[in-house]
């Protein structure tokens, strides 16, 4: 099957609400602590070895990053957090943005949320699922640098992942640089830009 994701482009990194495009129909957002592999994942998914940029100081995406793939379909880098030596005020910011854009952004047709096998459902990624929860929207977890650890530890992390997380989101092991889980995890964010955002995600305004 051709890979649509291919195609991806860099468009803009937004700062404000305001800069991000208004020609979105559906847009998949990519969300991980840093050192996370997000970066990587972004760039296996779409068959492109410098789409994201990696970097070896963890943190430093500031901007939300937008791809353009076809027509009105984006993916979006959110800024990966963790231990990154962000200001407080700097970080405040960007929770703040961050929250927003999941309330009003209406294009939103699913979250990808990007974790370290070895590291799990941190503060982080629990702050991006509730997100998610609250817009009703689809969440697919991949469970990055799984070739870093063995088969049994691979079952049993996603076996406890899937459990703690109780349906409200899929999950898979997956690994960039080893091609692992690539195509099944390019097939739910590919299935979520041609069906565009889910009846119920537009609800939420509270």
């Amino acid at each position: 099957m051709a890979n649509v994701l291919a195609s991806a482009t860099f468009v803009l990194a937004a700062n404000a609400l305001a800069q991000l495009p208004k020609d979105s129909s559906a847009e998949v957002a990519f969300a991980g602590r840093s050192n996370a592999g997000k970066s990587t994942a972004l760039n296996a998914l779409c068959h492109q070895t410098g789409l994201a940029r990696t970097s070896k100081t963890p943190g430093r995406t500031q901007q939300l990053v937008y791809f353009l793939i076809s027509e009105g379909r984006y993916l979006v880098d959110l800024p990966g957090y963790g231990y990154a030596k962000v200001p407080e005020a700097i970080r405040a910011h960007w929770k703040a943005f961050i929250n927003r854009y999941f309330e009003i952004r209406e294009p939103l047709a699913g979250l990808v949320i990007v974790m370290d096998v070895r590291h799990p459902l941190r503060e982080y990624d629990l702050q991006m699922l509730d997100y998610a929860f609250k817009r009703h929207l689809p969440v697919h977890c991949l469970l990055t640098k799984s070739d870093k650890i063995g088969r049994g530890e691979q079952t049993r992390t996603l076996a406890a992942v899937k459990k703690e997380l109780a349906g409200r989101a899929s999950v898979q092991l997956f690994s960039g640089s080893a091609k692992l889980g690539v195509d099944e995890a390019r097939a739910v964010v590919a299935g979520w830009l041609q069906q565009g955002p889910p009846a119920t995600a537009g609800e939420h305004h509270g």
